[in-house]
């Protein structure tokens, strides 16, 4: 099925054109990812074609039976109401009846429940219930009578992140679902979970990430958005990447090829007469034609820059006995260590357990309970925080960089200016010149980089750098601090950045244990679900009753089957055997041979149905089933 289809769109803001004249369609099942630099127009691209944006020019069409459905990198809320209000928002009697359900739940008011477990039955509302109760629980969601306005900017997007996986599962045959940086804010196991959730939905997908290794689980076809074209790259990330440096190599023999040509016909426009005759006016307008091509910059730049790193002592780190705790949350527990010149370390963990704490503690920002921290003489911080630009008042860019100091000393004995600095970040002299203020988010970032490298640090702390990066400043990144001769650590989501980076990590589990693991994020994450094999645990979040933090099971205690679950489990052991036993009718009917076109293609379909519905409900009654036993 057709979905989209775009033929010359135009959009600019100011005189600052964002793209132009760009085309492209979108099919049902395809699942494509779009690369762009920040500021190019990404986000802008995604909002048109959910209707919040419109093209200065150009045609945009989209099929009347698709719903889009849109998430983005700042969710908008109904702040004053409840997170329950604001991820059930449609009305409709399942919706309603869920809603009440959980609302009731929370409140704990036995008779109103009963009322409402009726009436889920009568709706046969328990599925998409169950579904609804997996998506909470794996986004760590729980105080659903919580205002919006009282969260933090991570349970916002995650918030904003459940309704929209809430929205695509509700009665939508044909969706087209864009994401624009959806990993943000989510720790490793939920970016896992979230791969696997839209694999298993099987919908229409058109994202933006900075995540490689989500964008190769979930995308088998790349859009590169540069100089106001779109490039299309079937395959995976490192398919795209050979295929880009392909177009740059053949680019730019055409326009050396181009300029050589310049060269004689510019040779030959002086050496003529003033007066021109026809014959040689054709060859004067082919000459603009070279001209224009010859003048073409291949926009690829990369960040090599030789710093002139101040030199690192023999002297780095020690830590001897380092305590930290807030009331009865521990975080650190008489942890010692000594950093080695040129170490890269990564730091994993759950979200509150202290990391962003740890290097706070590192650079002396805050203070440890007890133990020692020997910092040498020669060590300089670059601390590059989630905080982000922190400014008295607003000033252009150039005026911003200049504010630190004027050159930027080079390994080689000479200088840059602050303009060539910025040159080197991709901030073109436009660019220089805007508004800190008026920048993208990831522009904002990547200024805030460039503002730490400017300093000259040896010691980099980086937390959480690759988020509202663009893939193409990733890419600089990481070339750079691989052959960055200091020391580097890293607080991260982003796999594909720690793998490439780090040579160990700190494993931060809780009640202030850390664990010094020998490899990447990949070996530990490897590590981990070999354990989880060898010793698996009943979770039992996604089955509770409701999804308070008081009714989550813990797991240290067995639990018996809610009123709910009980009918639910005997519902499911009626429905497995029935869609078995069509789905054995359907593949003899199949398998005979004698069946028209038309009604193979419905019975083609109907299986591809029954089989999602078969591990839907299998994988359900399992977890049941464990409850039970």
């Amino acid at each position: 099925m057709h979905y989209v289809s775009a033929a010359g769109l135009t959009k600019s803001y100011g005189i600052q054109p964002l793209f132009s004249n760009i085309s492209f369609h979108i099919e049902e099942g395809d699942k494509i990812a779009l690369v762009a630099r920040n500021g190019t127009g990404k986000s802008t691209l995604l909002r048109m074609l959910a209707g919040k944006e419109i093209p200065d020019d150009g045609k945009l069409w989209i099929q009347k039976d698709v719903d889009v459905v849109l998430f983005e990198q700042e969710p908008v809320f109904e702040e004053t109401k409840t997170v329950l209000e604001n991820i059930f928002v449609h009305n409709h009697p399942i919706i309603n009846a869920i809603k009440e359900y959980e609302s009731i739940s929370e409140a704990g008011d036995v008779e109103q429940l009963n009322a409402c477990i009726i009436k889920m039955d009568e709706l046969g509302a328990w599925d998409f219930d169950a579904k609804v109760k997996q998506v909470l629980s794996r986004l760590n969601i729980h105080q659903l009578q919580q205002t919006v306005n009282t969260l933090s900017g991570g349970q916002r997007k995650r918030v904003a992140l459940a309704k929209t996986l809430i929205d695509i599962g509700f009665e939508h045959k044909h969706v087209l679902l864009i994401m624009d940086e959806p990993t943000n804010h989510l720790d490793v196991t939920m970016v896992e979970w979230l791969e696997h959730y839209l694999d298993k939905e099987n919908v229409t997908l058109l994202l933006v990430t900075h995540d490689r290794y989500f964008l190769d689980a979930t995308c088998n076809e790349i859009w590169e958005m540069e100089d106001s074209n779109l490039y299309f790259h079937k395959g995976d990330y490192a398919n795209y990447l050979e295929k880009k440096a392909a177009r740059i190599e053949s680019e730019t023999a055409s326009i050396e090829k181009a300029r050589n040509l310049y060269r004689r016909e510019l040779e030959w426009m002086r050496k003529q007469p003033r007066a021109r005759t026809t014959k040689s006016k054709s060859r004067q307008d082919n000459f603009y034609e070279v001209e224009k091509r010859a003048k073409q910059k291949i926009e690829d730049e990369q960040l090599q820059l030789q710093m002139k790193m101040n030199r690192l002592g023999g002297k780095v780190i020690e830590l001897k006995k380092v305590y930290k705790s807030y009331g009865d949350k521990v975080i650190l527990k008489g942890f010692d260590y000594t950093f080695k010149k040129g170490e890269r370390i990564g730091i994993v963990g759950k979200n509150g357990v202290g990391k962003s704490t740890f290097i706070n503690i590192l650079q002396g920002i805050e203070q440890a309970d007890s133990g020692k921290i020997n910092i040498g003489d020669t060590v300089l911080f670059g601390n590059y925080s989630q905080q982000g630009l922190l400014l008295k008042e607003d000033m252009r860019v150039i005026e911003y960089v200049k504010s630190m100091a004027e050159n930027f000393p080079l390994a080689s004995g000479g200088t840059l200016s602050a303009s060539q600095f910025l040159q080197l970040f991709l901030f073109d002299d436009d660019k220089q010149y805007t508004y800190v203020s008026k920048l993208s988010g990831g522009e904002k970032r990547r200024l805030h980089l460039l503002s730490i490298l400017f300093r000259n640090p040896n010691f980099l702390v980086l937390d959480e750098p690759t988020n509202d990066l663009d893939l193409p400043t990733l890419g600089v990144l990481e070339n750079f601090l691989s052959e960055f001769p200091g020391c580097v650590l890293i607080v991260s989501h982003d796999r594909y950045f720690m793998d490439r980076l780090v040579d160990h990590l700190f494993v931060f589990e809780g009640e202030g244990i850390i664990r010094d693991f020998p490899g990447n994020y990949s070996q530990y994450r490897a590590e981990e679900l070999k354990k989880e094999v060898n010793q698996p645990k009943v979770e039992t979040t996604t089955t509770s009753p409701s999804l308070t933090e008081q009714n989550l099971n813990d797991g240290t205690s067995k639990r018996q089957f809610t009123y709910k679950e009980k009918r639910e489990f005997e519902q499911l052991e009626k429905e497995i055997p029935e869609l078995s036993k069509e789905k054995e009718m359907i593949t003899e009917i199949l398998n005979s041979g004698t069946v028209p076109f038309e009604e193979l293609q419905k019975l083609s379909l109907r299986m591809g149905e029954l089989n999602q519905q078969l591990d839907e409900k299998e994988m359900r009654w399992l977890e049941l089933s464990e409850i039970n036993q």
